[in-house]
């Protein structure tokens, strides 16, 4: 499976430093939790990731940023 650009996607309102909505791995195969009931996003039926990427909370802190310059 292939998420190669979610990433990099924009903020989702939902999203945070410690949870996004949608996977943002790149390849959610290699995440630990993958499929993990009541912590992944693939299963959940909110769509909230309780264990994003070990980098998230880096690229939200960018994505962030992005978006208040354009705002």
């Amino acid at each position: 499976m292939k998420n190669a650009a979610a990433f990099h996607a924009p903020l989702h309102p939902l999203d945070s430093e410690n949870q996004t909505f949608g996977c943002r791995y790149s390849n959610p195969d290699f995440c630990a939790k993958n499929r993990l009931p009541k912590v992944c996003a693939l299963v959940r039926a909110d769509k909230i990731c309780y264990a994003p990427p070990h980098f998230w909370s880096k690229q939200f802190k960018k994505l962030q940023a992005k978006t208040s310059r354009i705002a």
